[in-house]
């Protein structure tokens, strides 16, 4: 579980990969990044403990039309003393996956501010943010509606693409289908810049 990377196969994938992404998992202590990254790595659940630096793993994840995508992961800490070296991490990244605990009410402001702050920084303007509602499937959690009004999610800047995703991270639902909706938001990004820069 360490800061180590692992070179493991992981059971989601098989092709070879071509197209990488770098995606940072970012999110508040205890909101479950790195049980999400371990159960899209091995696809089972994995035990962990608070992350005190940074976690990464390249996974091939096979999307819904057989595509096989490679994510270059970087699940860094959430503790308030880290927070300040998460725009080390998201430096040239093609996505953000922000977690949100989703029965964790009282701290959800915390979350919308450190959201906030994050996609406002002018290198990560535009970059495709999947915010993932985690822990959905304990019966006090937010409805998704709720946290996007408690996120402030209508205030972010109009060029940030943004999906929120209902997710169990403990048995992987909703995982997969939050990946493909930031691959998307990713290649639909990719295209424009390559269109401005013709246009150049």
């Amino acid at each position: 579980m360490g800061n180590g990377l692992s070179d493991q196969t992981p059971i989601l994938s098989s092709l070879p990969s071509f197209q990488s992404f770098h995606i940072v998992i970012l999110g508040l202590d205890c909101a479950g990044k790195t049980t999400v990254l371990y159960r899209l790595q091995f696809n089972e659940f994995v035990n962990t403990v608070p992350t005190k630096g940074f976690n990464t793993e390249k996974i091939k994840v096979t999307l819904g039309n057989s595509k096989t995508v490679t994510f270059h992961f970087w699940d860094v800490g959430g503790q308030e003393k880290l927070r300040p070296l998460w725009k080390s991490y998201t430096r040239c990244t093609d996505g953000i996956v922000f977690v949100v605990d989703s029965v964790d009410v009282e701290r959800m402001e915390e979350a919308k501010t450190e959201l906030h702050k994050i996609t406002r920084i002018s290198e990560n303007q535009g970059v495709p943010v999947l915010i993932i509602a985690n822990k959905q499937d304990l019966r006090n959690s937010l409805s998704l509606s709720e946290i996007e009004k408690m996120l402030a999610m209508s205030e972010l800047s109009s060029s940030t693409p943004w999906h929120l995703q209902p997710t169990c991270a403990i048995i992987g639902d909703g995982l997969k289908e939050g990946l493909e909706k930031l691959y998307d938001m990713i290649i639909k990004r990719r295209k424009m810049l390559r269109q401005q820069k013709k246009k150049r």
